[in-house]
């Protein structure tokens, strides 16, 4: 039997395992239960797994509570709660379920698709009445629990801190980015251990990569529905455990082995001067809706855990079944502290949040600004010092917020990807057909950081996450050669993945051996890229894009975990051209502050020549004035002002016609001369070019920019 805890029975202790010297307290939380045991598995010699099951006595303030002597790391465990079935009211208690510790840092096994898992009777088809309760035993079926040591030799392991405004952010899956990788061992490809290679680390310290951004690590499973298809949830948006590390991406076969390698390899990458950012999803869980799994929160406080209205159905906002309901302080302080538990004890350095409308809608279910959750993570003295990154929407009503998170929390900004995205792809095969685009007013407005979305309550430019690719959607090379997604592999008709996809395959859907197409193909997507490297704010690189790596037109791959997805590093010669191009970019970025300053241009005069901090000219070399709106319009000079800080001022041109254009370089206060730094038309980039006086007309190639260093040879 378990012992009481040390400390009086009305303070709870904090939810998890946690080791002493007698065992092991364990705390969870199951508010309407009216028993809670703990089960222990073991094995024999034989392989032989026992159960164990000892019931929680202590309980307060719904936390069900005890210390199990003995206990050690490395034991495997779970929980059975029993109380009140009532699926009208979404008390689904049913002992018979095992259930997972919400707060386990380890989890041993898979998710085994069986009916057993759900706590009312199904078929075969996994349908049924929700109103039945199964009686059958589903620990056959169910991962384990594990408790790990959380000792570490970080040894002198130090965050890098990079500022925001010299941030790099490389979008990046795990197995993917290593899965083919030629110069990592094969037992290490597509892991931790692999992400930390040093092959793969030079590639990001060569491409100036400042952070990685991981897709979903925590532990995740596959919905009955692909797995019916022999698919996965390749991307992992199906959190399984928000404390554990996915098992899958790790070369280590037990527990402790997979935490300590993604220690290892958040060790490794902070030596290498690069940050690690998590993309986390707690907006949702795995059980999907209630007329699905019970594996872990359902069985303990559906009524806590989740969104429900008042005829206790779910309110589902993220298209997953179920919306986590951080307006409940359970729930609030559950996922605040899994974010600690990533800073203090793995080492990470920041967050981006998936849906992160949907953990700021209140009980009105309105997205609210000054949400609990958010004004604690900002309040928090370990969560408000990392970089923190929303993805400002969800699926429900007035679910798009861009712009509106507060401070200190960056944004991805779509209008960001749209406004690119049109510009260089479907307004060039306007232009093409001698037809008008858009003109470049929008194009102008996201180049300077997006002051409309985020000039508010001082947020400044590095709350906008600039990017024109994600995971989600065409990749760089799909986007320059698809009009149409090509899902078939996903097996959902085509229904799947976004029809807005802003894209244009320059006349030939698809690959093909035309070299003219392909030339234009290669120059737009260096326009697309230097776009955004080239832009004030923080740009993200979607992983792959740097080689021109395609995912077959697939644009939503999420359940393809093969060739469609992961990197093939056998590098074709525009790809090296291509790559040498990102790595320029990059390169320019770092080497020229006013690229990346964290303050909005206002177009002030900023020294006594008068000269502004930006100023825009058309392509005669005069200011814009007026000509704003004009959708003809696509010839466009940005001079950014470095002078005045102690800096190289830049001029970037942008020629967004299907023809080549004339175009005046500016003459302003300081920039009596240009050098020529970087020019889209060229397949890899070419030294400085020879100084080019003010008032000089160059000739612009169709649909291309370029970036000139400005400055006065006096």
């Amino acid at each position: 039997m378990p012992s009481p805890p040390p400390g009086s029975p009305d303070v709870p202790p904090e939810h998890g395992v946690h080791l002493t010297a007698e065992g092991a307290v364990f705390s969870v939380h199951a508010l309407n239960a009216t028993a809670v045991q703990v089960c222990l598995f073991d094995r024999d010699a034989q392989g032989r797994e026992s159960e164990r099951r000892v019931p929680l006595l202590e309980r307060a303030h719904g936390t069900w509570f005890g210390t199990v002597p003995g206990v050690r790391a490395g034991q495997r465990y779970g929980f059975r709660a029993d109380g009140p079935w009532e699926p009208g009211r979404a008390q689904r208690y049913n002992p018979s379920k095992l259930v997972l510790d919400p707060y386990a840092r380890a989890l041993d096994g898979d998710v085994t698709l069986d009916s057993a898992l759900f706590a009312h009777h199904v078929g075969p088809d996994l349908t049924g009445d929700l109103t039945v309760i199964d009686g059958r035993d589903s620990a056959a079926y169910l991962p384990r629990s594990v408790i790990v040591d959380d000792t570490f030799d970080w040894g002198a392991d130090e965050p890098p801190r990079r500022s925001l405004t010299e941030s790099v952010v490389y979008e990046v899956h795990v197995k993917n980015a290593t899965a083919l990788h030629p110069h990592i061992p094969e037992h290490l490809r597509g892991t931790y251990a692999g992400l930390a290679h040093p092959a793969f680390v030079e590639h990001l310290q060569s491409l100036g990569v400042t952070a990685v951004e991981l897709l979903p690590i925590h532990s995740f499973t596959h919905e009955p529905e692909l797995v019916a298809q022999g698919l996965s949830n390749h991307w992992g948006y199906n959190t399984l455990g928000f404390f554990a590390p996915h098992a899958g991406y790790a070369a280590a076969d037990d527990p402790q082995g997979v935490v300590d390698e993604f220690k290892g390899m958040v060790k490794l990458l902070h030596a290498a001067g690069i940050e690690v950012i998590l993309d986390v999803v707690y907006n949702h869980t795995a059980e999907q809706a209630q007329d699905r799994m019970t594996l872990s929160w359902r069985g303990l406080d559906s009524r806590a855990y989740y969104r429900l209205d008042a005829r206790g159905q779910d309110i589902d906002v993220t298209g997953c079944g179920n919306t986590l309901d951080l307006s409940h302080p359970i729930v609030a302080g559950m996922v605040l502290d899994s974010l600690r538990y990533w800073v203090q004890q793995c080492h990470v350095d920041g967050f981006r949040f998936d849906l992160a409308v949907a953990l700021a809608r209140g009980r009105d279910e309105a997205y609210d600004p000054t949400h609990p959750f958010l004004v604690a993570l900002r309040t928090d003295p370990v969560l408000s010092r990392v970089k923190l990154i929303a993805e400002p929407w969800d699926l429900g009503l007035h679910g798009w917020r861009t712009g509106q998170f507060p401070p200190p929390v960056s944004e991805w900004n779509d209008r960001f990807r749209d406004a690119v995205r049109t510009f260089w792809l479907p307004d060039l095969a306007a232009s093409t057909a001698g037809e008008t685009g858009h003109g470049v007013r929008d194009l102008a407005t996201r180049i300077a950081g997006s002051q409309d979305l985020f000039g508010s309550l001082d947020r400044g430019t590095i709350a906008s996450i600039n990017f024109v690719t994600s995971h989600d959607g065409f990749t760089l090379a799909d986007l320059t050669a698809h009009d149409r997604k090509h899902n078939e592999a996903n097996g959902q008709g085509g229904l799947d993945g976004s029809d807005d996809n802003r894209s244009w395959n320059h006349g030939v859907e698809g690959p093909t051996d035309n070299g003219s197409v392909n030339a234009t193909r290669r120059r737009s997507m260096r326009n697309l890229m230097g776009t955004l490297l080239l832009s004030t704010g923080v740009p993200m690189i979607n992983g792959g894009d740097e080689f021109g790596r395609s995912q077959q037109g697939n644009n939503n791959p999420y359940c393809q975990d093969n060739e469609i997805s992961w990197y093939s590093w056998e590098l074709e010669q525009w790809q090296e051209d291509l790559l040498e191009t990102v790595r320029h970019l990059v390169a320019l970025r770092r080497d020229h502050p006013v690229l990346r300053q964290r303050q909005f241009f206002s177009g002030r005069r900023v020294h006594a020549d008068g000269s502004t901090d930006l100023a825009w000219y058309g392509g005669d070399g005069e200011e814009m004035g007026r000509r704003w709106d004009g959708p003809a319009v696509d010839a466009l000079q940005a001079l950014l002002n470095g002078a005045w800080q102690g800096h190289r001022s830049v001029l970037l041109q942008v020629n967004g016609s299907a023809w080549a254009a004339e175009v005046t370089l500016p003459t302003a206060p300081g920039s009596a001369a240009y050098d020529l730094l970087w020019d889209s038309a060229r397949e890899r980039p070419a030294p400085p070019g020879p100084t080019v006086p003010a008032g000089a007309d160059v000739t612009m190639s169709p649909s291309s920019m370029r970036l000139w260093s400005a400055h006065d040879p006096t």
